[in-house]
């Protein structure tokens, strides 16, 4: 009797399968570890630490998911259904803040509204009014809210309106046949049918606010992220760093679970095949220029006014900073960001056509494991990784001595680990935008090319390849953007004497070298602005 495999096994299996297991190692790890004996440390930590940290985090998650769904959403509706002036341009450049790294954003902000700040010296000097310094405190909760929701919420504006611009304009004209008006329509319409969008979008808002480090350090707010660099660090308790892990990831595990109860199971789908798709309104009188100064209050919040500061900042410091040192700074991003992507697209493409030729459980359980790694948190996923590469460093010790090293830490002391901590927390974004464009060209091509007597690697690189030009670039853009603005796995895990733009920004900024951080964020912002514009453009035409 032959045993029946649920999978075939093939080259794309068993790199799939090494793959996936090498995502699942680090988090394994820590999930293990947190049943291990309890420290001194972790005891303290648990009795009198931990309450303080899930009610600054509860505080800030709530507050930002409610506030980003009301900017985000809201503005897709703007975008989506109405028509005035220079909404061409808002269209993508409400996507702009997601250039700014929320910790850049939150020191930038702080160097503004500070009593030597832009409008503090403005008011004393020509208006002689000198304001309580409690009003313009942004180094608190609800400043961190703040920056969290101006810097975030485009991840729930451009999923909800990608999703709003393809629906039919027949449910919004029959609505307003009916006696709807435009927040009737919004609210009993648009928000229902937008539900699992939304709460996509708000997801990873939220998984955002749980990864950040840079903002709530800055702020001086303790939270799980800064709990777990203090102990690690600052007490040299390893054990207790990955119990806080531990703990983080069980948060977040109940996050998914919440988003999926909250999706439900409500469908919406069209009831006849001649669809028209939602056709813009032109706003006439007082409606024209409210949408176009809403749009226009969010866009200088969120990107000109930083932007503007940062740039003056830099033009007072730019001379004292440039140097062959800072040289190497933007040498080590860009081949960090373009290796870290290109492995990440390469392995992206690897399990998505895994899971194209496999229709089984263990292709679709596939997808949910690299999905895994982009909901862990920064910090969470070092501590696992390290864990992880130490313990290989000690089983290697004796092959490092008979090749002459010595008793060494080499790959836990390596870019390789770094590279590798990259790909495990942003393979889902590379993933995703290669499982949609199989989605979107299909088996057929493919299963001619079988037909015509082509194996299916050779298919592969002949027929499917070709085919996935705009989603690989797509991709690699996205997974770029992700990892030249990463601050926690990278200040974690960089080797010794290797800094990247966004480390010593977070470097400068903490040592309160507010304006010689300038120079660094803007050509990250620059980089991550050029690279969203590249990709608007992409999508654009791909939707064309």
């Amino acid at each position: 009797m032959k045993l029946k495999l649920p999978i075939h096994i093939n080259l794309w299996t068993i790199l799939s399968l090494v793959i996936l297991l090498l995502i699942l190692l680090p988090n394994l790890t820590i999930l293990l570890n947190f049943f291990t004996e309890e420290s001194e440390n972790w005891q303290h930590i648990k009795e009198h630490i931990l309450p303080l940290l899930l009610k600054n985090t509860s505080i800030i998650m709530i507050f930002t998911g409610i506030l980003t769904i009301l900017i985000g959403t809201s503005l897709a509706w703007l975008i989506s259904a109405f028509d005035f002036p220079l909404k061409r341009f808002f269209k993508w450049g409400l996507i702009l803040p997601l250039a700014i790294p929320p910790y850049i954003a939150a020191y930038t902000y702080n160097g503004i509204l500070n009593y030597t700040g832009t409008i503090q010296t403005i008011l004393r000097n020509r208006f002689d009014i000198y304001p309580n310094q409690a009003y313009f405190d942004i180094m608190t909760l609800p400043g961190a809210v703040f920056i969290f929701t101006l810097f975030l919420y485009p991840y729930v504006y451009m999923i909800t309106r990608t999703f709003l611009s393809n629906q039919s304009s027949s449910l919004i004209e029959n609505a307003r046949l009916l006696g709807s008006n435009s927040f009737e329509i919004f609210f009993r319409i648009v928000l229902p049918i937008s539900r699992g969008a939304i709460v996509g979008g708000v997801s990873l808002v939220l998984l955002e606010v749980l990864n950040d480090y840079g903002v709530v350090q800055y702020f001086g707010i303790p939270t799980f992220s800064t709990s777990i660099f203090q102990t690690w660090f600052g007490m040299n308790d390893l054990n207790a760093a990955i119990k806080l892990s531990a703990t983080l990831m069980f948060i977040v595990f109940s996050i998914l679970i919440i988003e999926r109860l909250l999706r439900g199971r409500k469908k919406y789908s069209y009831s006849s095949p001649k669809v028209r798709p939602l056709t813009p309104i032109k706003l006439q009188g007082w409606r024209k220029w409210t949408a176009f100064g809403y749009s226009l209050f969010i866009f200088v919040l969120g990107f000109l006014i930083p932007f503007i500061q940062l740039f003056d900042w830099m033009l007072l410091t730019y001379e004292d900073i440039i140097s062959p040192v800072f040289t190497s700074l933007i040498i080590n991003s860009l081949v960090v960001s373009f290796v870290g992507a290109a492995m990440i697209i390469v392995f992206a493409i690897i399990i998505a056509n895994f899971g194209r030729m496999h229709k089984s459980f263990v292709s679709k359980l596939s997808a949910q494991i690299v999905i895994l790694g982009y909901s862990i948190p920064g910090a969470v996923i070092a501590v696992g990784i390290l864990t992880v590469f130490i313990a290989i460093d000690n089983l290697l010790f004796g092959f490092y001595e008979s090749i002459g090293l010595g008793q060494i830490l080499f790959l836990s002391t390596s870019l390789f680990m770094l590279i590798s901590a990259y790909i495990i927390r942003f393979l889902a974004v590379g993933f995703n935008s290669i499982q949609s464009g199989f989605d979107k060209i299909g088996n057929k091509y493919t299963e001619a090319s079988r037909m015509l007597g082509m194996g299916v690697t050779k298919t592969f690189f002949k027929v499917d390849i070709r085919l996935l030009k705009g989603a690989i670039f797509s991709g690699f853009i996205l997974a770029f953007i992700e990892i030249i603005k990463e601050l926690p796995l990278t200040l974690i895990l960089r080797p010794f004497n290797f800094d990247t733009l966004s480390t010593k920004a977070f470097q400068y900024a903490s040592d309160e070298q507010i304006y010689d951080a300038s120079l660094p964020s803007i050509i990250i912002i620059l980089i991550s602005a050029v690279a969203i514009f590249v990709f608007y453009q992409v999508l654009e035409k791909e939707r064309k």
